[in-house]
């Protein structure tokens, strides 16, 4: 089992060493802010994540996006994905997964808030047929601290040579995707 605070402190220290630009962490009133504006609350991990390391700015790849703000942002992304699934016969983003980091073309990283340990899921999008969207979504890990883990190690599928390795695990499709985008939760 992952000693959280041990993780926050890990993901603080190889941060600041990825980014001397990092942004400032967040307030209380700022995560507030956010999970009003979201209509219900960040995981925890998360919102330690934002509150004790930075605004975003860090993390695999292109890096966590910021929680609020002008241009994409955790808060603004989600909110324009969940208007696009309200009301239409097949929903793309399911409520309570907010996207934390884009990996470019359309794909997208999300934390699922609703679930207990912050699972972890890829929005791929790209080769969408029509129909159900269950079949953009696939989890990337049973755990938002686990994810960071694999960051952290640099032993994740989007490493730069992560295809040259033997032990490579990669998202499976996520099994509750399609209950998940039906029921609106």
């Amino acid at each position: 089992m992952t000693d959280i605070d041990d993780l926050v402190q890990r993901v603080a220290i190889q941060a600041a060493s990825d980014n001397e630009d990092l942004p400032a962490p967040l307030g209380d009133e700022q995560i507030a802010e956010a999970e009003a504006q979201l209509g219900s609350a960040l995981h925890p991990l998360l919102t330690r994540l934002y509150r004790e390391v930075a605004d975003g700015g860090f993390g695999p790849d292109y890096r966590l996006l910021p929680l609020l703000g002008p241009g994409s942002s955790v808060v603004g992304d989600y909110l324009v994905r969940r208007e696009v699934s309200v009301g239409v016969e097949h929903p793309e983003w399911p409520e309570g997964v907010v996207p934390i980091l884009t990996w470019g073309c359309a794909m997208y990283a999300g934390v699922d808030c609703l679930s207990e340990d912050g699972q972890v899921l890829l929005f791929e999008p790209n080769p969408y047929s029509g129909g159900s969207r269950d079949e953009c979504w696939f989890l990337d890990s049973a755990s938002l601290a686990a994810w960071l883990e694999i960051w952290l190690a640099g032993t994740g599928w989007f490493e730069e040579d992560a295809s040259d390795r033997d032990d490579l695990v990669e998202p499976k499709l996520w099994e509750q995707a399609a209950s998940r985008l039906s029921s609106g939760a």
